[in-house]
């Protein structure tokens, strides 16, 4: 191959080693400005051991990544105990034409993602299949997704584009620190070659189409799209908060699946997918917008196909139907999935767990069912105490009325942005085009964590079981409080949200 995507950037190899090449020096620029300044210093004063000490620091890092194998993560999956799996995974890889020896693991993320390993003097490629992606989708959308991946192997599978992109990726991850002066070197860099990930991404896209069918991969991006930010959002924070407490869900995925059959929470997590991805300002997400995505994908029996190719994706999509593929191992799979993310600090874990005190084990903590717990205490947002007490310490108020009063005010006057900066200083850190919109949206949640207790106080109820920012009034009524403040603040006008603090009798009350 020639390292070009069909239908992406055509450029010449020079210039695109010549971008690898610029982003892998700025990404490496911290620490490069940090050994040079040792290195310095030791020639100025003499002291060779403030060089000898760094580079014995180093040496255990450089050796573990240059010598060390990578462990494998997530669960492997063995075709006698996952027929049906093996069987999906098997048929997408003669469909897409990927001829390689491929490894089935699974992972407690929503994650999906192929890569190269090394077993037994050959290569091989892992597919790793995210537990929430194969209980909550159906065998045709999951049949969509592999197809995806492994059409990212079969087609840009080559030394210049995997260069290139492990160089935006690693550029990227320099941006998420304070390392903000890098912004100006960094950003046009990752602009300017985000063409490539994009269109990749379009292409496997459409490969996953001529398998599955538009339709079916239309949908399957859709989903995927909520159910990552759904668990990331609400997942996540159920394990963090009982681990904190010395105990983990063992029905964590039992409960997301439910949480995930509501659609407020689905709608929750399709518009946090659209704000992350409008505050990426500098360019470094891999993947297109979902909307992007979804209009590329053509409708199936709209023409843009063969007959051939609908008739075969038609067949694809009836073979494998609309229900989730079920694991025949699929408790102990669950259980494993829940302790990694409780308990591990690696490869198939996500969270720290104690706090930054080390990796616990699974006998560390006290098992417990989170659906048999007070539905209150999960509500999201799960931080809504602390937010509602930044509030309180942003506004120098004692009373959740009196910090929303002067919050209001300061919508009313404009300056509320002064008030979002107090609550999340690293807020000032961020680029001038993205400060307004999440200073918005952090004013507003913090807003909603105060104004929640006040309206339930007043008789309204949760509407959702997994949310407390959608109320519901005692006459019927159903009120989004995120969406009200929202455009309270961006549009300067707090009668709306006045008006809520009316009906909570709060004002009332304190005026008389």
């Amino acid at each position: 191959m020639d390292g070009r995507i069909s239908g992406g950037p055509q450029v010449s190899a020079v210039r695109a080693w010549s971008f690898t090449a610029a982003m892998a020096a700025v990404a490496w620029l911290p620490l490069i400005g940090f050994l040079l300044l040792i290195a310095a210093g030791g020639l100025v004063w003499g002291g060779w051991q403030m060089i000898a000490l760094p580079m014995l620091w180093l040496l255990p890092a450089l050796y573990t990544r240059a010598v060390l194998p990578d462990a494998l993560p997530g669960r492997a999956v063995r075709p006698d105990d996952e027929p049906e799996l093996a069987a999906l995974v098997r048929d997408m890889a003669e469909r897409t034409g990927f001829g390689a020896p491929l490894l089935v693991r699974i992972v407690p993320e929503p994650a999906v993602l192929t890569y190269r390993v090394r077993i037994g003097g050959g290569h091989a490629y892992a597919l790793l299949l995210g537990l929430p992606l194969v209980r909550a989708l159906s065998a045709t959308h999951l049949a969509a997704v592999i197809a995806h991946e492994l059409a990212h192997e079969r087609h840009f599978d080559d030394r210049r584009t995997r260069a290139l992109l492990a160089a935006r990726v690693a550029l990227a991850e320099r941006l998420e620190g304070r390392l903000r002066p890098l912004a100006p070197l960094a950003a046009p860099l990752l602009r300017a070659t985000q063409p490539w990930p994009w269109q990749e991404e379009l292409a496997a896209d459409a490969e996953a189409a001529r398998v599955v069918g538009g339709d079916a991969a239309r949908e399957a991006v859709e989903r995927v799209a909520v159910i990552d930010a759904a668990f990331d959002g609400i997942a996540q924070d159920w394990v963090e908060d009982l681990v904190e407490e010395g105990s983990y869900p063992v029905d964590l995925y039992e409960a997301f699946d439910l949480a995930l059959q509501d659609p407020l929470v689905r709608a929750r997590a399709a518009r946090e997918d659209a704000e992350e991805e409008a505050l990426d300002v500098y360019a470094t997400a891999t993947h297109p917008p979902t909307a992007v995505r979804t209009a590329a994908l053509p409708h199936t029996g709209t023409g843009t196909s063969t007959s051939t190719s609908t008739s075969t994706s038609t067949s694809t999509s009836a073979a494998y139907g609309s229900a989730p593929l079920v694991l025949r191992d699929a408790e102990v799979v669950a259980e494993w999935c829940v302790q990694r993310l409780a308990c591990a600090d690696g490869p198939g874990g996500t969270l720290q767990a104690g706090g930054g005190g080390g990796a616990l084990r699974p006998e560390d903590l006290k098992p417990v069912r989170l659906l048999q717990l007070d539905a209150d205490r999960f509500r999201l947002p799960a931080d809504g105490g602390h937010r509602a007490e930044a509030l309180a310490a942003a506004t120098g108020q004692s009373s959740p009325t009196g910090a929303l009063r002067a919050a209001l005010d300061a919508v009313a006057d404009g300056d509320w942005y002064g008030l979002a900066r107090r609550m999340r200083p690293r807020l000032r850190w961020l680029p001038a085009a993205v400060r307004r919109s999440l200073g918005c949206q952090v004013l507003a949640s913090a807003m909603g964590a105060a104004l929640v207790p006040l309206l339930l106080e007043a008789g309204w109820s949760c509407t959702s079981r997994w949310m407390s920012t959608v109320l519901t009034a005692p006459d019927g009524t159903v009120v989004d409080l995120y969406e009200v403040l929202v455009t309270a603040v961006d549009g300067g006008d707090p009668a709306p949200v006045h008006a809520l603090l009316d009906k909570s009798g709060t004002e009332k009350a304190e005026r008389a």
